[in-house]
């Protein structure tokens, strides 16, 4: 057997056993673990204009739907836009709400004057395999804080179930909701 093929054999070897272990650290992690930060608990992310939903939904007593507008007719929640945060912002001035000179306040209303869209950092994701339709939901009389905890209190919004499939199905079960697999995967 020539020198080379004697070298090669090794290494092309050892890169194989290293994809495995890396691959076999990666299973580990997903299964057994806690869910990976994307997908997982955790702090919430640091956002762009700190919003205390507590303040908004406690002392002000404002519903979820009246600024996730389409939460209860798509898929998804949607994020309210910057003119809708001013339409209620704009008119209180010194208000008990409103602490004057705010700097949040002053993030948005410069993202408002410079078109400039807030980039908020996602708090609750799914696999793009998953399809969620909080309409759905909604008319089954689940409340958002099921699975997204009590978001009213939060002064950082953060995610607190792991919202993995057995999650899922187990509530599925619970709530003799379809538990088929074309109910929420493609």
């Amino acid at each position: 057997m020539p020198t080379t093929i004697k070298i090669m054999v090794p290494i092309v070897g050892l890169g194989v056993g290293v994809i495995l272990a890396l691959a076999a650290v990666v299973f580990t992690k997903a299964v057994f673990a806690e869910p990976f930060q994307v997908f997982g608990m955790g702090a919430g992310p640091d956002q762009p204009i700190d919003f205390p939903h507590d303040i908004h939904v406690e002392k002000v007593g404002i519903e979820c739907t009246f600024c996730h507008r389409t939460v209860d007719t798509g898929n998804a929640a949607g994020i309210p836009a910057l003119e809708q945060c001013l339409f209620c912002h704009k008119d209180l001035g010194e208000d008990q709400f409103i602490l004057p000179g705010s700097t949040e306040l002053d993030k948005l209303r410069w993202h408002v004057e410079n078109q400039e869209p807030i980039r908020w950092k996602r708090v609750h994701r799914l696999p793009d395999h998953v399809q969620f339709m909080h309409e759905a939901h909604i008319n089954a009389g689940i409340n958002c804080s099921t699975c997204h905890g009590d978001v009213g209190g939060m002064e950082v919004v953060e995610q607190v179930r792991d919202l993995k499939m057995g999650d899922c199905v187990d509530c599925h079960r619970a709530n003799n909701a379809p538990t088929d697999c074309l109910t929420c995967h493609y």
